[in-house]
């Protein structure tokens, strides 16, 4: 079961409704995205990423993604 750059941006947005989200990939089960939300300044890279990591779980836990490179921090 493949999976989508649009699914995958549309699960976080559901989590980061104002954030800026780029997803990139073609294969339909690696990709990277970029997720920049005010929701991220102080924290950690780590408590970002798992932030991120918990929006996508579920599409994780169905075999649909297989790997998400992340790339998180709060706007300049």
């Amino acid at each position: 079961m493949a999976i989508l750059a649009f699914d995958i941006e549309a699960l976080i947005r559901e989590g980061f409704p104002n954030a800026q989200i780029t997803v990139q990939g073609d294969d339909g089960a690696h990709f990277a995205a970029e997720v920049i939300d005010e929701s991220f300044r102080g924290q950690s890279r780590v408590a970002q990423q798992r932030a991120v990591n918990a929006t996508v779980k579920s599409a994780i836990d169905s075999g649909a993604l297989h790997a998400l490179a992340l790339t998180t921090k709060a706007p300049d």
